[in-house]
């Protein structure tokens, strides 16, 4: 009699511990890495269409000042004309992102002007296209005073072709034989100095110099 009252007794304690120690048991939630009961799992997985636009959208997205590389000159210039707008057009008719004229268009082979302004292509073909046209322009000017330091600025290749887009190629000759002295502002003020000071130390040289350069559309 006393073993079997012994033996519920501790069976009874048996029962006792194992019920506190499930009771005592807490389910620890690390924040974010939990859902709440009834809450069901949802995946959103990208498809491969989804994908490629995301690649295109990116891939599209031109990034400011990308050191002195060509790029780099490409977009610090466009910046500087009109913010990057692809459609801008300012209140004296120069248009899109570098800020042409009409004239210097139809020299490049661009007529229409209103696709002009809605195409990135046709803008940054026709940037390298004036480019080749200055570079052919000055292409004394660049070997006779290159690395020389006119007003405290030093004359680089990218320089005169950056100047050379704000007042044309003939402004920049002027300038450079007067030692400066025969400056130009454009409607907004914007002088030739602070071009090629901005503008300067940037790598050009890809871009061979070509009188007759055209945009090939």
């Amino acid at each position: 009699m006393v073993r079997k009252s012994s033996y519920f007794l501790g069976l009874i304690v048996l029962v006792v511990l194992v019920s506190s120690g499930f009771s005592s048991f807490k389910i620890e939630r690390v924040p974010g890495f939990h859902v709440n009961e009834n809450e069901e799992i949802n995946y959103s997985v990208q498809n491969v269409d989804e994908l490629d636009d995301v690649d295109e959208k990116v891939s599209s997205v031109e990034i400011p000042y990308v050191g002195k590389t060509f790029i780099g000159f490409r977009q610090a210039l466009a910046f500087k004309e009109s913010r990057g707008i692809l459609n801008m057009v300012n209140p004296y008719g120069y248009m899109g992102k570098y800020q042409f004229g009409r004239s210097t268009l139809r020299a490049v082979g661009v007529y229409d002007f209103q696709e002009f302004l809605q195409n990135a292509a046709w803008q940054d073909k026709a940037f390298k296209a004036l480019i080749a046209i200055n570079k052919w322009e000055l292409r004394k000017e660049i070997k006779k005073y290159n690395g020389r330091v006119i007003n405290g600025i030093k004359i680089t290749e990218s320089g005169l072709v950056a100047a050379a887009h704000l007042g044309g190629a003939g402004s920049v000759k002027k300038y450079l034989r007067s030692n400066g002295r025969n400056g130009f502002k454009d409607g907004f003020g914007t002088s030739l100095k602070s071009y090629m000071k901005k503008f300067g130390g940037y790598d050009v040289s890809h871009i061979n110099a070509d009188r007759n350069a055209k945009v090939k559309l």
